[in-house]
């Protein structure tokens, strides 16, 4: 058995010295890692005043680019979704090439290529009538998809920290990678579509004419017409549809069930798409099984900042460190 290396550092470059000084191949992990410790101490040694510095930058940088992107959202919401959502997009695969994670290179260009079909066909003049469903059933299906694997996700992480998973012996680290990573694709992938799905809606809206972000309806809501997907409604709301019932919200326009829930919960809007009156929805997702949903997309829209803009105020703050001296 190899003898515990007991690592004694002494002060400024005379330490710095001894430590390598030291083989590292004839050490354990363990003792390599002890070896590592020593040397990044004795390296920053001394800088506490330094390092104190760098602490008030990353706090005065988050707190600036707080400021700035609040204000952008509010004066320019376009511009900072479509910028944000190409964050998100562009950012994880520089990561994913620089640290060849090919799995997750593989699933985001199958991920991209449907998504952007779908998006190519929502944005289309004059549009198809059987674009509207495709979008939403397709960003429908990738919530779903997302939000069951974020549950698995966290659910193997719980696990791991209470050791359930030495019943399946099953070592800690595979346990909480396998977790960890499940939870990472569940979140990625669902703010990604929602992003998607809102940009897709407010384009077959507008299209569409009965919905503007800004100013009245180009067109007229017949009672008989789902102003979501523009075709008919042929089941009243009284009745009990075969395929497809047919909801009325608090303001008494109807729409089609499932046009009017994915543009609440897949396309982010909270708002009557005709005459703009919120929606509540807490009505209209009665049922506690299907609250959930509601909770998950608001915590992916919290999400959004971390995943698009935290990595560029990151790099931020190390530019200037690098520009200041300060390691």
């Amino acid at each position: 058995m190899a003898a515990v290396v007991e690592v004694e550092v002494g002060g400024g470059a005379a330490g710095e010295r001894e430590l390598d000084e030291v083989d590292m191949s004839d050490l354990s992990p363990e003792e390599q890692w002890r070896v590592e410790h020593a040397r990044m101490h004795a390296k920053h040694r001394g800088h506490e005043a330094m390092h104190a510095e760098m602490v008030l930058i990353l706090i005065a940088t988050l707190v600036v680019a707080q400021l700035l992107l609040v204000q952008w959202k509010q004066r320019h919401p376009r511009s900072y979704n479509m910028v944000t959502l190409f964050q998100m997009w562009v950012v994880p695969l520089y990561f994913t090439v620089k640290l060849h994670w090919w799995r997750f290179l593989v699933i985001w260009i199958l991920f991209s290529a449907v998504t952007a079909f779908v998006t190519f066909r929502a944005t289309r003049k004059p549009l198809v009538q059987t674009t509207p469903r495709l979008v939403y059933k397709w960003f429908l299906l990738i919530y779903k998809i997302s939000y069951a694997t974020g549950i698995v996700g966290y659910m193997a992480v719980m696990f791991t920290l209470f050791g359930l998973n030495l019943l399946f012996k099953i070592k800690p680290e595979d346990a909480m990678d396998f977790g960890i990573s499940l939870l990472f694709y569940g979140l990625y992938y669902g703010v990604l579509e929602r992003d998607f799905a809102e940009m897709c809606a407010d384009y077959m809206a507008s299209t569409i004419g009965f919905y503007s972000e800004s100013g009245m309806p180009t067109k007229h809501l017949s009672d008989s017409v789902c102003a979501v997907c523009g075709q008919r409604i042929f089941v009243d709301v009284s009745e009990e549809g075969i395929i497809e019932n047919t909801y009325r919200l608090s303001c008494n326009h109807v729409f089609h069930e499932f046009c009017i829930r994915g543009w609440c919960i897949v396309g982010k809007k909270q708002t009557c798409p005709y005459c703009k009156e919120k929606v509540d929805l807490k009505r209209m997702f009665s049922n506690p099984w299907e609250r959930p949903h509601v909770m998950y997309g608001q915590l992916l829209d919290w999400l959004r900042y971390l995943v698009a803009w935290q990595p560029v105020i990151i790099g931020l703050v190390q530019g200037i460190n690098y520009i200041l001296g300060l390691e």
